[in-house]
């Protein structure tokens, strides 16, 4: 059970944060998953939905990169609800079961060499919290210079909400896929 309540309705925040509960629901359709507890605090709510709607609907980065760096931060933090999330989506946009299954149990066999760079890419960052030259020069090479600093922003927007849905006790959503830990 989350340690906060869901605030799912404008009138459960003040008449001055009606505008911004309004433009998460403009963004997402409505108020729903860590937004139910951003929105104790209006302003980072707002702040956050703003930078998630470039991550997530905005920016040019491949939507399976962004599903598959979500998964993986996901994993290392072990987010019930986010991983919950993500790998539906993963699932529809086609990444294979061996890369769900090898990223649920903390593993690269049976990844892809492309999901793998990316597995391998947050990880690191997550981990040792930097990446070597040889990665840095793969990334830029593969992605470019933009694409390269979207992908990191993603990880570290993912890594806001797993801290956010994990403090909170956020469960996983219903029907989603529960990650044991």
């Amino acid at each position: 059970m989350a340690r906060f309540s869901y605030i799912t309705s404008k009138d459960q925040v003040p008449a001055k944060d009606h505008a911004i509960f309004d433009s998460i629901v403009a963004s997402r359709g409505a108020v729903q998953g860590p937004f139910t507890m951003f929105l104790h605090s209006p302003d980072i709510a707002g702040r956050v939905a703003h930078l998630g709607a470039y991550v997530r609907f905005e920016g040019s980065l491949d939507m399976r990169v962004r599903v598959l760096a979500a998964m993986v931060v996901a994993r290392e933090y072990e987010a019930m609800y986010v991983w919950g999330a993500q790998s539906g989506g993963a699932r529809r946009l086609g990444v294979p079961d061996s890369t769900i299954t090898a990223i649920r149990e903390n593993h690269s066999r049976g990844i892809p060499a492309d999901d793998a760079q990316i597995v391998d890419f947050t990880r690191a960052l997550l981990r040792r919290h930097r990446i070597d030259d040889a990665m840095a020069s793969a990334m830029r090479a593969r992605f470019g210079d933009d694409e390269f600093i979207q992908l990191t922003g993603a990880i570290g927007y993912y890594a806001m909400l797993s801290m956010t849905v994990n403090a909170c006790e956020l469960e996983p959503a219903e029907g989603a896929e529960v990650l044991k830990v």
